[in-house]
């Protein structure tokens, strides 16, 4: 497990998923149909339990322009810049269980930001980073 710095605040914008973890899937297919493909586009998964419910999942995309998704009429949030707990997953794909045991990991710190998300950030079409923002 790593420290991995966010320089800068991250604008997401998300399609939620309609349950979790069975949702997941669909949300990223609904995402990837509206927003075009781009290398320098950052794709996140970002998750954590609300409402007092269970855990609500959103695929997210940054824009590389500001604006670019207005017509989409996308919900957007904010993930918060600083410190976070970080571990690479390479061919995530080939085990998509290890996405939710690295969290659970991830997840027993005791310095973790209770309104953080988990926050999954694919690198690339085989690479996933699974973080969790650290408390201030």
């Amino acid at each position: 497990m790593e420290t991995f710095t966010v320089d800068k605040d991250i604008k997401a914008f998300y399609v939620t998923a309609s349950s979790f973890p069975d949702g997941i899937k669909d949300a990223h297919e609904k995402l990837h149909s509206m927003v075009p493909f781009s290398r320098n586009r950052k794709y996140l998964g970002i998750s954590r339990p609300e409402g007092g419910g269970g855990i609500v999942y959103r695929a997210a995309a940054t824009e590389l322009e500001p604006g670019e998704f207005d017509k989409l009429k996308l919900e957007s949030l904010v993930l918060k810049k600083g410190k976070y707990a970080a571990v690479d997953i390479h061919d995530y794909m080939k085990d998509l269980t290890a996405i939710g045991h690295t969290f659970n990991e991830i997840l027993e710190r005791e310095d973790l930001d209770p309104q953080g998300y988990c926050v999954e950030w694919y690198t690339s079409d085989k690479d996933v980073k699974c973080m969790i923002r650290l408390a201030e």
